[in-house]
């Protein structure tokens, strides 16, 4: 069945001058940049449908079902952007008319088609860069469990003490830095990306030269340093892409994590065994070879990493301005990055419950993440098994979670709902570790201990990336969500300094206490998890009953205009 669409003429304009019809044929029904007069393009800004179209007169090219020229695919004007005026309704003499939102919908500023190829090159070109800068971090950063077997602990004459007092080191400079988060919104990207990646690879590097325990401390306290600023790589994805889309790209981000680790692990064996032989030792071997690519790849990010989609040099003029349009009703049109912060939404989010809720869940997630990567080969080897096979079985779990953190990502975005899998996870990795602990007691052999730790890195890889996403999720603007985010980072990093002390030498091999510690904080997180929910859904149900009606992201009041068509920010539980 053909469907038409009737155009709507406002007085005084002549009948020749219509609108354009609503047809799955045409290849773009954008703004015809060729109009005589620049009040010829009418902006209206749907908020029911929760879309921002543009009505214009159809030129003879289209009457004849042409497709737009070169030189029309060039005529989006400034002025689409306008977000202060009240577009809802149509300019008429006199009076303002409200427009239909059948008749609206029919106007798309950009196609799905185009949308969906500016979104393919940011997965391509961006996120997996950033997860491959990441997993880079995160190798510099845990190898130093590898590279304790490996004969560091010797070599640097370090007890259980000194151990811990080193790792405690790194933990203790990336929370005290943790407010560089913030410095996303300031900094251009491409500039502070690739400090922080050059500082880290440096110090990284620097690491297999340490001939004293007070020289490591020191380098693996910059090395801290170096890391810490990275951590805000969610909130920088933000700048690209829908909240309804953040998580599977967090979690590609995260996924890195595990993918490092195993990684790391197929490494270290192999460095291992050939430098076994060789004229440096193995653990120095393995921080060059891991921490000097970092160094090498801060060139590259100076050149690839865009300060926002207006300066990403793979998409062409007209994907920038979708990459732009696409994300109007999720911004604050008075917000852009590098304007700086906005210090009474950072105060506002300071003193927010929310905040602080998933701080700790991040907190009691990271006692036990952190404590995993570092510790994992040497709990294995205590097991009973040889240097080698510690360092071969340490990659599978991780190996398993990079693939379970993408699915669950997936599933996160597409259902639109973060709480469920926060609490199935967390649950998960609780039971994982409360295994661990409750094994020998049952006479269950190595091989269940082994088996037990699947679950517990797959559980609390999925609910880091989880809980990042949530953070920024409910951060009504940006000023907002890098405040938060760095609350998150700053109150949640401290749960390594309790989670690297978990399991001392004396306690080995079994680590009970560890392992039952570690039960107890993912429990936590699932119960915090499903009072966050409990709260979000109060917030949502309040402004409902106050406004009659809850709205997308980005419409909440961030800036002084309260028009009759705004709607409330919707919390995504």
């Amino acid at each position: 069945m053909e469907t038409r669409s009737l155009p709507y003429r406002p007085p005084g304009q002549s009948d020749d001058a219509e609108l354009s019809p609503d047809s799955s044929a045409m290849t773009r029904l954008t703004p015809d940049s060729d109009s005589e007069s620049d009040d010829s393009d009418l902006d209206v800004d749907m908020g029911e449908a929760g879309e921002s179209f543009k009505m214009q007169r159809r030129g003879r090219d289209v009457e004849k079902g042409g497709v737009r020229d070169k030189e029309e695919e060039e005529g989006l004007d400034a002025d689409e952007d306008d977000e202060d005026e009240d577009e809802d309704d149509y300019p008429t003499p006199g009076r303002r008319r409200a427009a239909s939102v059948s008749t609206v919908q029919s106007y798309q500023l950009y196609t799905p088609d185009e949308e969906r190829a500016v979104v393919r090159k940011f997965d391509r070109k961006l996120v997996l860069f950033v997860a491959l800068l990441y997993m880079l971090s995160f190798l510099d950063r845990s190898n130093i469990g590898n590279a304790k077997i490996a004969g560091l602990d010797l070599d640097l004459d370090l007890d259980s003490s000194r151990y811990e007092w080193v790792i405690t080191a790194f933990y203790i400079a990336y929370i005290c830095f943790e407010w560089m988060s913030v410095l996303w919104k300031i900094v251009p990207a491409h500039i502070y990306v690739t400090v922080i990646v050059l500082s880290w690879g440096v110090v990284a590097s620097l690491q297999s030269v340490a001939t004293s325990f007070a020289g490591l401390l020191v380098l693996r306290t910059l090395l801290g340093i170096g890391e810490a600023g990275f951590t805000g790589i969610p909130f920088y994805l933000s700048f690209f892409f829908k909240r309804e889309e953040l998580a599977l790209r967090t979690g590609f981000f995260i996924s890195a994590a595990p993918l490092a680790t195993s990684f790391a692990s197929t490494l270290a064996w192999v460095i291992v065994k050939l430098g076994s032989n060789g004229p440096i030792a193995p653990w120095r071997l393995l921080f060059l070879l891991e921490g000097f690519p970092s160094v090498l790849v801060a060139v590259i990010a100076w050149h690839t990493i865009p300060d926002g989609p207006d300066s990403a040099h793979y998409l062409t003029r007209r994907e920038k301005k979708v990459a732009r349009l696409r994300l109007r009703k999720d911004k604050d049109p008075n917000s852009a990055p590098g304007k700086g912060l906005n210090l009474r939404e950072m105060l506002s989010t300071i003193i927010d419950p929310k905040s602080y809720l998933t701080a700790f869940m991040f907190f009691f997630t990271n006692m036990a993440f952190s404590s995993m990567p570092v510790f994992l080969p040497t709990i294995i080897h205590e097991m009973g098994h040889t240097v080698l096979i510690s360092q071969a079985l340490s990659a599978p779990p991780y190996l398993m979670s990079f693939f379970v953190v993408i699915l669950t990502a997936y599933l996160s975005d597409r259902l639109r709902n973060r709480s469920y899998f926060v609490i199935f996870h967390a649950l998960l990795s609780a039971s994982g570790y409360a295994f661990m602990a409750v094994a020998n007691h049952y006479g269950l052999g190595t091989w269940w201990r082994y088996a037990a730790i699947y679950p517990a890195a797959i559980g609390f890889f999925s609910v880091i990336t989880i809980i990042i996403t949530w953070t920024i999720n409910n951060q009504e603007s940006e000023s907002k969500q890098g405040t938060g985010f760095a609350m998150l980072q700053l109150i949640g990093q401290c749960g390594p300094l309790v989670g690297t002390r978990l399991y001392p030498e004396e306690e080995a091999p079994l680590y009970i206490k560890g392992m039952t510690i570690c039960s107890c904080a993912m429990f936590v997180v699932a119960l915090l998890s499903l009072v966050l929910r409990l709260y979000l859904g109060r917030l949502n149900g309040r402004a409902k009953h106050e406004y009659g009606l809850v709205g997308e992201a980005g419409e909440e009041l961030v800036g002084e205009k309260r028009g009759k068509h705004r709607r409330p920010f919707e919390y995504m539980l």
